[in-house]
């Protein structure tokens, strides 16, 4: 496995590696503290590419809370040990100055995607992202590209971006890997106490018996209902939920027979902000293959 820091010794390895363009390139983008999830995207980016990029950057244009940014866990030698026993080919480990020459942002289409949910409740969060996408995309140059489902408003902002700016890579979505309690892995698990971690496999478990029960209200009752759930335990606390369409995030207002829909919900636990989604599947014989 090549440890590389330096995005110019980057491209010298991929393209010593790709013998010539001969070969596909699996990118995936982390912040590091890596878990089961981040595994599953460069398990898959192996399995369908010739070579398996990994980057570790804790990017500081995402956080609108930077407290949160300094709170966020970090296990470089760890991160480093996980990714090796996966098998993954390079890991780019880049300096902030690398990535960001002057902190000045690319004004990246997003197609307004970004303003709802997380976009409403982090200002500035998706333009953060997008942008350190756009640049890694533009070091690493892949093929195809990974990114969890669990953030999937991230996903479809990554999609649209790349449309947008047309960019010649495949964007992966990824289904949701869990806890066994279904708790949905994440970096910000570490940071919550035993009670804590303990309550919040809830979020799941109220997501699920919506989405089963999804027909006997209204959209905007069964959001209520989920709100209500949520808040009637004893240390989580909804910022919000929303049921959108799955292609391009609009609300959904009524239920459509065969439309692709998500239950998206922020929920506070303790001092720890998580966020989660539900597919609702709508009709017999519904693809459930993507969670």
């Amino acid at each position: 496995m090549e440890i590389i820091y330096n995005p110019g010794f980057l491209v010298e390895c991929i393209n010593k590696i790709t013998q010539e363009g001969s070969a596909k390139v699996g990118f995936v983008p982390t912040m590091g503290a890596l878990h089961n999830g981040h595994l599953s995207l460069a398990r898959k980016a192996r399995q369908e590419n010739d070579i398996c990029v990994v980057s570790v950057f804790v990017n500081p244009t995402q956080f609108n809370d930077k407290n949160d940014f300094k709170t966020y866990p970090r296990s470089v030698d760890n991160d480093l040990k996980m990714l090796q026993d996966e098998g993954v080919d390079v890991v780019f480990i880049p300096h902030e100055k690398n990535v960001y020459p002057t902190r000045k942002l690319h004004k990246l289409d997003l197609g307004g995607i970004d303003k709802t949910m997380e976009g409403e409740f982090r200002p500035g969060h998706f333009d953060g992202v997008a942008d350190v996408v756009y640049r890694l995309i533009n070091m690493v140059k892949p093929d195809r590209a990974y990114f969890g489902n669990k953030d999937f408003q991230q996903l479809k902002v990554i999609e649209t971006m790349v449309k947008n700016e047309n960019l010649d890579v495949e964007i992966i979505g990824v289904p949701i890997v869990r806890e066994p309690d279904g708790l949905a892995m994440s970096s910000r698990n570490q940071r919550l106490n035993r009670k804590e971690r303990k309550e919040a496999a809830s979020i799941y478990k109220i997501l699920k018996q919506a989405a089963d029960v999804y027909a006997s209200f209204s959209p905007d009752q069964l959001k209520s209902e989920i709100e209500r759930h949520l808040n009637n335990t004893n240390l989580l606390e909804c910022e919000y939920v929303e049921i959108v369409q799955e292609d391009d995030l609009k609300l959904v207002r009524k239920w459509k027979k065969g439309c692709k829909m998500r239950i998206c919900v922020a929920v506070w636990c303790g001092n720890v902000r998580l966020i989660d989604n539900y597919r609702i599947v709508t009709y017999k014989n519904y693809d459930d293959s993507i969670k």
